[in-house]
């Protein structure tokens, strides 16, 4: 069985923020694939289906949105992965996640790493004691004033974002699918390179 995990803070105030970007994504994964994220489980939203592997056999996904807030996501993670038939968390995790340091709409994938500052990243890591599990990123950008970072998450994107977010979503929804699907060097190599100038919006260099 696979674990998808989208980062983001419960309740409505939170909702349309960069910050719950994470939440958007697995949410438009799950209506992709015909997974309900309707059972109140593991301190969060959970929704259990399965995806047509290109051999024909069926592969379980679980998907999760934590409901503790966002610094501290990893119990939500943890009760999960305690009760579901994941075999292994270094295989079978994926987290999606807002990053500050990529520019708006950019994905990034990678097989593992470190948290770079995201609060919700690093209590996942704390608690699962490392840090050896896939993720994707998905860049909100930068705050273009002197505005805190913390603050800039915070916000709603702007209208001219607003305008391309619901495509950008759905291409992050169709990575994750890649990537339980076809595998991770397959996603990597698909949307790693994926450049988002042509939308006009793509901000400051992206950080691997």
């Amino acid at each position: 069985m696979k674990l998808v995990v989208g980062l983001g803070n419960p309740g409505r105030r939170y909702a349309a923020t960069r910050h719950n970007v994470g939440f958007r994504i697995v949410e438009c994964f799950a209506e992709q694939r015909g997974i309900a994220l309707a059972t109140p489980k593991f301190d969060g939203r959970f929704g259990r289906g399965q995806i047509r592997l290109p051999g024909g056999e069926a592969l379980d996904v679980g998907v999760l949105e934590p409901q503790t807030y966002m610094n501290t996501s990893g119990g939500s993670v943890c009760e999960a992965l305690r009760f579901l038939p994941i075999e292994d968390p270094k295989r079978d995790l994926l987290v999606v996640f807002d990053d500050v340091d990529l520019p708006f709409g950019r994905l990034r994938i990678r097989p593992r790493g470190g948290a770079a500052g995201h609060k919700g990243l690093e209590n996942v890591i704390e608690r699962l004691g490392h840090s050896d599990f896939a993720r994707l990123r998905f860049g909100v950008g930068r705050p273009i004033s002197a505005m805190d970072t913390a603050d800039h998450v915070l916000q709603r994107f702007g209208a001219d974002e607003e305008r391309v977010l619901a495509d950008r979503l759905v291409d992050a929804a169709e990575a994750l699918g890649t990537i339980l699907v076809e595998g991770l060097p397959v996603a990597m190599n698909r949307y790693n390179r994926d450049p988002v100038a042509s939308n006009g919006l793509e901000g400051s260099d992206a950080r691997d």
